[in-house]
Formats: C-alpha cells, sequence, structure tokens
C-alpha cells in the first residue's frame, strides 16, 4: 500500500510538472528588472505557467525579434515593444492581432490613454500590441541658466519664437539652447496632427513629407543650426551625456522618462539644477513608449498563458505603477494618475511635484494612428532632414524630393 502511494504521489507531481506551460519573453535592459519584481505576483495567479525571460540590450533585443518575425522561427511567446519600433513590425506583420478571439482586446480601450492605444493599432484595425508605458513629452531646462539670463520658464515657452530668442540670448552666455536642431523638429512634426492622420501619413494614406507641418519643422530647425544655438551633438553619444553634466546646453526636448535616467546615471551630480515643462509652443507629442505583443509563431498551446501575462503587465493599474516606481516607465493608464505617487516632490528636480504635469500632458496628447510605412518615412525624413541642417540644402527642395522618395517607396 506504502508504494502504491508512494507512486500515485509521484506520478501526481510528475503530471503537475509537465502540465506547466513554459513561457518565453524577450525583454530589453529595465524590462527584465521589473519582471524579476512582479512575477511573483503572476505566479500566485497562475500557478501552472513558467516564464524564461530573454534579456537583450535595447538595439539587439530588437534586431533579433526583426530577424525572428521575418523568418518565421525563434521568437519569444511574449514580447516587450518600444514605440519605435511598432511600425517596422506592423509594415512587416508577425505580430497576433489581439482585437479577436481569444483575446478580445478591445474591452480595455478605455483603461489607457487614447494616442497610447491608437499607435498599437494598425491602419486597418488590428490591435497588436497594449501599451505598458507612455513618454508625455517635455522640455528639460537648466534652472541655473534661466536664473542668469533673467528668463522664466513660461516665458521661454510661451511660443517657438520666444524659445528661439532665449536661445539667442544663452549665447552671450557661451550655452547652447538644445544638443541638437533634429530634435526640435521631431517635435514639431509629431504636434498639430488632425484627427486620423498618421505622422508621416494622411487619413488617405497619402505621404505628407513636404506638407506645411514638416516645412515648418526643418525651418525652424534650420534656423537654430544656422544661428549657431545647437551643439550639434546627437543623442545617446558621450558628448551629449557630457552637455547635461557640464551644462553646456540649455535645455533638452524628450520624453518624460529622461529626467530618471538624468538622476539615476546621466548627470546624477546635476541634482536639483533640472526643472520640466510643456515644450514651446504648446506642443503635445508622445516621445516614446512601450508595448507588449504576442507573435504570431506562439503556439497555439500557450496562447492563454500568453495572453493572461500581457493582461497582468498591462490592464493591472498596480503593475503599472511598479513599473513607474522601479523604472520610471510612466503609467499608460490615466486611473493611476490619482495615486499619491504622482504629487510626490522629485528631489532631482528641485522639489517640482512633475509627474503631475506629465500626466496632465499625457491626457491631452491626440490619437495619432500607425502606418505600415512610417518607418521608412522617418528614415526618408531624417535623411532629408540631415541634408537641411548639415549640408544646407534648400528646404522645399529637400521635402519635395522626400515625398517623391516616401511616394515611390510605399508604391501609392
Amino acid at each position: 500500500m506504502k508504494k502504491l502511494l508512494a507512486f500515485t504521489l509521484a506520478a501526481s507531481l510528475l503530471a503537475g510538472a509537465l502540465a506547466q506551460t513554459v513561457l518565453t519573453v524577450g525583454v530589453f535592459d529595465e524590462f527584465e528588472t521589473h519582471l524579476n519584481r512582479v512575477l511573483p505576483q503572476f505566479y500566485e495567479l497562475h500557478p501552472d505557467v513558467v516564464v524564461e525571460l530573454r534579456a537583450l540590450g535595447f538595439g539587439d533585443h530588437h534586431d533579433l525579434l526583426v530577424t525572428n518575425l521575418a523568418t518565421g522561427t525563434g521568437a519569444p511567446d511574449v514580447v516587450v515593444l518600444e514605440l519605435g519600433y511598432i511600425a517596422r513590425f506592423v509594415a512587416e506583420g508577425g505580430l497576433r492581432d489581439l482585437s479577436n478571439p481569444p483575446f478580445e482586446a478591445d474591452k480595455y480601450e478605455d483603461l489607457f490613454v487614447d494616442y497610447a492605444w491608437a499607435q498599437g493599432r494598425t491602419e486597418d484595425g488590428r490591435q497588436v500590441a497594449i501599451p505598458a508605458d507612455i513618454a508625455p513629452g517635455t522640455l528639460f531646462y537648466r534652472r541655473d541658466h534661466l536664473e542668469t539670463t533673467g528668463w522664466g520658464i513660461d516665458e521661454v515657452i510661451e511660443s517657438i519664437d520666444s524659445y528661439l530668442d532665449y536661445g539667442r540670448e544663452l549665447q552671450d552666455h557661451g550655452v547652447f539652447l538644445v544638443a541638437n536642431a533634429a530634435s526640435v523638429a521631431d517635435g514639431l512634426i509629431r504636434s498639430d496632427i488632425p484627427a486620423g492622420d498618421g505622422i508621416y501619413f494622411g487619413a488617405d494614406g497619402q505621404p505628407l513629407l513636404n506638407s506645411e507641418r514638416f516645412l515648418h519643422a526643418a525651418r525652424v530647425a534650420k534656423v537654430i543650426r544656422d544661428e549657431g544655438l545647437d551643439a550639434e551633438i546627437g543623442a545617446w553619444s558621450s558628448e551629449w551625456f557630457e552637455a547635461f553634466r557640464q551644462g553646456t546646453t540649455a535645455t533638452e526636448l524628450s520624453g518624460a522618462w529622461l529626467a530618471g535616467h538624468l538622476a539615476n546615471w546621466m548627470a546624477p551630480e546635476t541634482s536639483g539644477l533640472w526643472g520640466a515643462s510643456e515644450m514651446p509652443g504648446e506642443i503635445l507629442v508622445s516621445w516614446g513608449g512601450s508595448f507588449w505583443a504576442i507573435p504570431g509563431q506562439t503556439p497555439e498551446a500557450k496562447l492563454d498563458a500568453a495572453w493572461n501575462l500581457v493582461q497582468f503587465l498591462t490592464t493591472n493599474p498596480e503593475i503599472q505603477l511598479e513599473a513607474f516606481r522601479n523604472i520610471d516607465a510612466f503609467p499608460a493608464m490615466p486611473e493611476t494618475y490619482d495615486d499619491p505617487m504622482f504629487s510626490e516632490e522629485l528631489e532631482f528636480l528641485a522639489g517640482q511635484p512633475a509627474r503631475e504635469l506629465w500626466a496632465t500632458i499625457a491626457e491631452r496628447i491626440p490619437g495619432v494612428r500607425t502606418f505600415p510605412g512610417d518607418i521608412i518615412a522617418e528614415e526618408i525624413w531624417g535623411s532629408a532632414l540631415g541634408e537641411i541642417l548639415n549640408e544646407g540644402r534648400d528646404v522645399q527642395a529637400a521635402l519635395d524630393e522626400a515625398q517623391m522618395l516616401i511616394e515611390r517607396r510605399v508604391r501609392r
């Protein structure tokens, strides 16, 4: 009898082990830290699932995923994606439509800020990614340079013209307005977008690279470059980090995430010297964000577990707040904005409760559609802007050529 009981117990344990679903999850950088913190809570809800993390650096993670989806093999069962790659995966396919059964993700749409939900949706209405966090566009500014010049931040951001005038006064003090004129142009092309349009394509699918929005952005950037108001420093370069540390640039247009990066590793020694505000001229833009998705090659037998994990990471307010606490991932769910942590004073920003500002910005950013040709258009726009800024090419001529190139590439 004892042998029979022992055999039965062993068989039960073996069956339990075999019943577990092993999910591979592809993450980059801080998301490994975040998942390691919250997975114990997920296991309490789903003890039959085991998660194996595949963690790579930001670029390597996305590059490998592009290859995996293109070849139809090797992709993790669940993946996190940065906003800048969403358009590529929309264009090339390979992600599950989460609007359809068994997922029926559309029931969650009202949980998220409008623009983040729209960013994970394809031109033909497929929801291929669910928002995890967002990055409200922000002007970060050095308080010491404001004090030196006698300007107030409200004066600086009143308009694009006032922003440029501030830069001209900074020249007298040997300080640049911004690291690179291109960042200002990239902010301008992402603002004042009519409902139904995308950044690079109109609601009818026609490209917009020589529209007035792009012409204005390029002209402003050209003024900044021609007048020597920018340091001509590329983002993520060692020179960029050093400019933050030394205070040789007075402002930076970026997402809310930059505050955490500055405080934690880019320039922690500058604590108290920075502030955050809305962007000049009432520009309202999304400057990044992350999403969770399920590749099409994920086996059918794992779909329930995969979807349970995606829902846990995205539709649970406490989990979004946990990501905010631990990795500065600003929540995509407005219902979290009443949490007490949003009113906390941030030491790095001289005690400013900047999270309240970011929440206000996030709820006002309009939705912008994602188009399959976005990734191509972004490359063509970047090349044209580079010619304008670095080679002195005429704005209209450069953008007319860019328009012709994108029309040819997307074959519309």
